[in-house]
């Protein structure tokens, strides 16, 4: 009885442990998106089938794959902490109980990703959007012809498929690079070089030539360089030799070769970390609507200048430039606005689609804006249409708002200066909306604010309103700029230019405010056509 009882405890443990390291994948599932799963099918490539992968809907899917080949179990989560630090997210390792130290030392005598598959992982971030489209452009008599676009990755999954491109077989994919951007060769090269220290180490310690060196006599490999000792326990662990215990450490002849290459390497740690930028690069950008008040039923004031900002020649022209379809809807009520944000979310088109972006022009009150029948609407009721759940066609794509609009204590006025806002000297203090508030709680938002909560926004009357102006200026000049500068580092100089900006006699001043739950950077693709300056 004593030893069944320990049975049943046992057995107890080990289902509370199963429970516990579902709950981690579940867990590291809800922090993938759709790039990092399609990541992790690549790099799963060796080791699971394509059918396999083509089955694949979110990362669940691919964990649920290598558990039932046992590359995975509650005792041995090595392979999915190499998986996420071959893709950088270094944040959730710790939930596996390892630190990318721990990992990259392991990653010798444990990692399952092949160099190849690296290689080309690799590779494929190095690759911009325009390399991408035209080595589309070169493969399109290979490519199915109805097919307008796909990813790095998914190129060179297709081109395995076709056997055009494989271990040994690299012919297809060096012309590509060689055509698009001959600095892509130097990580293909230096594959190719470590690869032949490998099989040359295979034939020396097997006492035999290796018939797969054929196609790599152009490298220029010595094989005299390469150096063999003991060393106990393993150091430099390129190859494990024989069952004798030793082990091959080639670290002169690589460093030899490594001299003529430039210093790049598979192993995420060793290079820059790259930002992991949303997906731009789809056959369209996405829609902006522009709800533009500049007249209301009743009290408050006409908005003077606000169609300058809208639509002669700012918003309307700069979101155009930028790729998006832009929708412009003037003098909306409370009640429009509101059905307009239902029309939207449930728009169709948003799957194909890589943003949202939605522009508000009006007066305003702490945390909302008017609609043209003067009544009030919550800035967080706005958004909340977009959400993941509300609006799934855009989960996980970046949702921009800009909010022209007052927020707060109303200022004297100057000549040419007016205040987007009622009489907020009127609103209790305990009514007022913390900026907190405006901050949508699902992830994938940019709220940018004309003013910090509680303050008064400026526009001139013939030239528009401080920010807008300064927003559309800077993405006109940055977006372009060699620097690819993302939407925060442009709104941060958007800031730095309203802050100097000041009414005629010096005394009123302006300083905007971004709140964001933004995963990623944002990067708008430089357009084709000059900025409509």
């Amino acid at each position: 009885p004593r030893t069944q009882g320990k049975f049943w405890e046992n057995s107890s443990m080990d289902d509370n442990m199963s429970v516990s390291f579902r709950k981690q994948l579940l867990m590291i599932n809800e922090h993938l998106g759709t790039e990092e799963v399609e990541a992790l099918k690549f790099l799963c490539s060796d080791l699971l089938s394509f059918r396999q992968l083509e089955a694949v809907k979110s990362a669940q899917d691919i964990f649920q794959f290598l558990m039932t080949k046992d590359f995975l179990n509650k005792k041995d989560t090595f392979i999915l902490a190499e998986l996420l630090y071959r893709i950088r997210y270094h944040s959730l390792l710790q939930d596996l109980g390892y630190t990318k130290e721990e990992v990259r030392e392991n990653l010798c005598h444990k990692g399952k990703v092949s160099n190849y598959r690296q290689m080309l992982y690799e590779l494929s971030e190095d690759i911009t959007r325009e390399d991408l489209q035209r080595a589309m452009f070169l493969l399109r008599d290979k490519l199915p012809k109805k097919l307008t676009s796909m990813s790095c990755l998914e190129l060179l999954t297709f081109l395995e498929k076709q056997a055009l491109l494989a271990e040994n077989n690299l012919q297809t994919l060096e012309k590509i690079c060689e055509d698009i951007s001959p600095d892509l060769l130097a990580i293909i090269n230096k594959y190719k070089m470590e690869r032949v220290i490998i099989i040359i180490i295979d034939s020396l310690v097997g006492h035999s030539q290796s018939p797969e060196l054929s196609g790599y006599e152009d490298l220029n490999i010595d094989k005299d360089s390469v150096q063999f000792r003991e060393c106990l326990p393993w150091e430099n662990c390129w190859h494990h030799g024989p069952q004798d215990d030793k082990a091959v450490n080639v670290t002169h002849g690589i460093s030899e070769l490594r001299e003529a290459q430039p210093a790049r390497t598979s192993d995420p740690e060793n290079k820059i970390e790259k930002p992991i930028i949303y997906k731009m690069d789809g056959p369209h950008r996405g829609y902006c609507l522009i709800i533009n008040n500049s007249n209301f039923i009743g009290t408050l004031q006409e908005r003077r200048g606000s169609c300058k900002d809208a639509v002669t020649e700012s918003l309307a022209r700069v979101f155009t430039w930028l790729g998006l379809d832009v929708k412009t809807y003037p003098d909306q009520t409370s009640v429009e606005i509101e059905n307009l944000m239902q029309e939207w979310r449930t728009w169709n088109d948003h799957r194909d689609r890589d943003c949202f972006v939605c522009c508000i022009l009006s007066h305003g009150e702490s945390g909302s804006i008017y609609g043209a029948d003067e009544q009030e609407v919550p800035i967080r009721r706005i958004m909340s249409y977009f959400t993941a759940r509300q609006c799934p066609q855009l989960a996980e794509k970046p949702k921009l708002f800009f909010i022209q609009a007052c927020q707060g204590k109303e200022i004297q006025q100057a000549v040419y200066i007016e205040a987007d806002a009622q009489n907020p000297d009127l609103l209790p203090i305990q009514q007022r909306v913390s900026p907190s508030e405006s901050i949508p709680e699902e992830a994938d938002f940019l709220l940018g604010m004309a003013t910090v909560d509680g303050y008064a926004s400026f526009r001139h009357i013939q030239q528009g309103t401080w920010y807008i102006q300064a927003l559309c200026n800077k993405l006109q000049l940055l977006v372009p700029s060699s620097r690819g500068e993302d939407i925060l580092s442009i709104l941060t100089e958007v800031n730095e230019d309203v802050s100097k900006r000041a009414d005629n006699l010096g005394r009123k001043k302006q300083m905007p405010q971004p709140a964001y739950t933004l995963r990623k950077k944002l990067i708008f693709p430089v357009p084709r056509n000059p900025p409509p300056l």
